[in-house]
């Protein structure tokens, strides 16, 4: 087993823009690629962004304990974290990165302990995320406002991470979040 970093935040809140910067810092992290029984968005990729699964697949693979851990995160949308993923990824020495739901990241963080850092990502104001989330253009009213309504309930689970870092500049939130993974490596 081997070390890993985790991303949490409210939909909008800018981890996956942050975790896509430290992949380019970093050439020893690998995306712990996520399963979802959503369908993809935009120009999402199967076994790039996701593996995107049917909710079925998805009962199937939790019924066969397929998962390190899974959350319905939306009613009807869940989200995992295979184990077979996180084997690949250590198996050539990589350190995992993941960009999780923040239930996820809290099970991941439980699960492994001191192995992980987890950081979440803080949106200046639930305003500020709900103007991100409307400028993506990739999700229909009443998903924004479902987000919107979820983020104060996972505004209130940061204290459960490591680190908390508040993205209200892009670039100072990329620069505190690899001073904090620079320590957690050393």
């Amino acid at each position: 087993m081997g070390k890993l970093i985790i991303f949490s935040a409210p939909s909008g809140s800018g981890k996956t823009t942050i975790v896509r910067e430290l992949l380019k810092r970093f050439p020893q992290f690998e995306f712990s690629i996520s399963a979802t029984s959503r369908k993809p968005r935009g120009q999402e990729q199967h076994g790039v962004d996701y593996y995107f699964l049917s909710n079925e697949e998805f009962k199937e693979r939790v019924a066969n304990d397929e998962f390190v851990e899974w959350e319905e995160v939306y009613e009807g949308t869940c989200y995992g974290t295979l184990k077979s993923e996180m084997e690949r990824i250590w198996a050539k020495g990589n350190i995992i990165i993941f960009d999780v739901d923040v239930m996820g990241g809290i099970n991941l963080k439980r699960l492994f302990g001191d192995d992980a850092c987890s950081m979440f990502i803080m949106p200046p104001s639930v305003e500020e995320l709900e103007r991100r989330l409307r400028g993506r253009g990739t999700d229909a009213e009443e998903v924004i406002q479902r987000r919107v309504a979820k983020a104060d309930f996972e505004l209130s689970k940061a204290s459960e991470f490591d680190h908390t870092v508040i993205n209200d500049d892009l670039q100072t939130a990329i620069a505190e979040a690899s001073q904090i993974i620079d320590n957690f490596l050393k």
